[in-house]
């Protein structure tokens, strides 16, 4: 999956969320639509097509990620 904001590393991520910025998720291409509102997801970055070079784990509330592991 994908944040909605385009993170060019997690330190970025992790401090966007501990600064209570609302940080959102989706999964792209045909799998998408069936994101989890609740529990943990698994993210990465940057977006394709640059190549990823950084891989989280968070924990998500009402759609929106609330920590970043």
């Amino acid at each position: 999956m994908y944040t909605d904001r385009n993170f060019t590393s997690k330190k970025e991520l992790k401090s966007a969320v501990a600064a209570g910025e609302e940080v959102t998720y989706y999964q792209p291409g045909p799998f998408g639509g069936a994101c989890p509102q609740n529990g943990r997801i698994f993210l990465e970055g940057p977006h394709y097509p640059a190549p990823h070079s950084w891989y989280a784990e968070a924990i998500v509330q009402d759609g929106k990620i609330v920590k970043v592991k």
